[in-house]
């Protein structure tokens, strides 16, 4: 049942690409403006409300799964979050990931907010496949955590709350904790591979932190 249930996320991702294959360019990136996208961006927050952190109601054919990741970097902890908040240090880190859209970047009672989208080109058949990732970030710097909200088809739904840690020897723990909100027949893979794609990220981060790239 587990292989069958697998077989069809991997069928709905393939049509899901299969659709932006037809729809966008088979090339690097987006044809559409940045205004254009900015305003899908407002439609799939009024439409998918995807900060509503509510659990799928029992009977919707969605299904949530929580869990979390960390890692030690030797860094001074002020050091470390300015580069790991800062989600255009991510392009060619996390995988797939090409471009950063911000639509507005504001702060309010001490907290800044940054509405984006980010752009992954990823490899299929032969094509170059570009899908978008509508988020908002909420970065808390007096308490040294973010999180962030995305949005992403097919009507899939993160929430994600970053901690950083200050340890022994001037280094820091960065603890990801991540919800993934998915079809139910999809869970497994997206968090499958949201997991995977977060661990990548941070490792990459680590070694452009400690080798001081970043």
């Amino acid at each position: 049942m587990k292989k069958l249930l697998r077989l069809l996320a991997v069928q709905m991702f393939a049509a899901v690409l299969a659709v932006a294959a037809v729809a966008g360019p088979a090339g690097a990136d987006t044809t559409e403006t940045d205004a254009e996208i900015a305003a899908q961006w407002q439609n799939a927050w009024n439409t998918y409300k995807f900060y509503d952190t509510t659990p799928p109601a029992p009977g919707s054919g969605r299904s949530r799964v929580t869990t979390s990741i960390s890692i030690q970097i030797d860094a001074p902890i002020m050091h470390v979050f300015a580069a790991y908040s800062n989600i255009n240090n991510h392009i060619g880190r996390a995988a797939f990931l090409k471009r950063v859209i911000t639509h507005k970047d504001w702060c309010a009672g001490g907290t800044r907010y940054i509405n984006l989208t980010a752009i992954e080109d990823i490899p299929y058949e032969g094509a170059v496949v570009s899908l978008k990732t509508f988020a908002q970030q909420r970065i808390h710097s007096d308490d040294y955590y973010y999180e962030t909200d995305t949005w992403s088809e097919p009507n899939v739904v993160t929430h994600q709350k970053i901690v950083f840690k200050r340890v022994p020897g001037n280094k820091t723990v960065v603890t990801e904790n991540l919800t993934f909100d998915a079809d139910a027949t999809l869970i497994d893979f997206v968090v499958q591979n949201g997991v995977a794609s977060h661990q990548q990220t941070q490792t990459a981060i680590k070694q452009a932190i400690e080798s001081g790239q970043l």
